[in-house]
């Protein structure tokens, strides 16, 4: 589990695609402390550590975890952002959040507002129900408040904090990011269904 408070922003050093896909990824955090086996929110993907060394770890993706997120758009250089998994006792500054993507949203619009940055996102048809102005929702494994909410669009605006600690310093019309919807509008919806939770 995660809170959508990203920690480091990480760059993709190396890309092996060999049966899985092995992502090397270079980081701020001091390696020594992370376990092999450990999970790391990667663009909101929650991914198993399989390697490491000083300034860096690798994780796998599966064929599966590459059509449902934009890991398969990764290559060197990418910026991305990450966050260690939740312990018992922190802060939860976020929202909870799975690291299990929903599907991809794209940009397709931004505008400055003060000294924020609306972004308006699309996502598939399929999610929009479980996005609700005021609510959370997760991208790129930042959690953001929805601003407004049209049909499948929804916009959220970014402080300059948040451009400042996140790859949305490079984001514009067009790029894709993952998307988690928040856990408990899930659970809602499935309640307001009748069926089983």
């Amino acid at each position: 589990m995660f809170t959508g408070i990203v920690t480091d922003v990480g760059r993709v050093r190396a890309v092996e695609p060999d049966g899985d896909t092995r992502f090397t990824i270079e980081t701020a955090y001091d390696t020594a402390g992370i376990d092999a086996g450990a999970s790391i929110a990667c663009d909101g993907a929650c991914l198993t550590v399989v390697d490491k060394g000083p300034g860096w770890f690798a994780v796998t993706a599966s064929a599966e975890t590459l059509a449902c997120t934009t890991l398969g758009d990764w290559g060197a250089g990418h910026a991305v952002n990450l966050e260690r998994a939740l312990k018992v006792g922190d802060e939860l500054g976020g929202h909870i959040v799975s690291g299990h993507v929903d599907a991809v949203a794209s940009v397709v619009g931004t505008e400055p507002e003060g000294d924020s940055v609306r972004f308006t996102f699309e996502v598939p048809a399929r999610l929009a129900r479980y996005i609700a102005g005021k609510g959370s929702v997760t991208l790129n494994g930042v959690s953001l408040t929805v601003n407004d909410v049209a049909d499948n669009r929804f916009g959220v605006n970014i402080i300059p904090h948040t451009r400042a600690v996140t790859n949305f310093a490079e984001a514009g019309a067009g790029t894709r990011m993952n998307v988690e919807i928040d856990i408990l509008a899930r659970y809602v919806a499935r309640l307001a269904e009748g069926g089983p939770a």
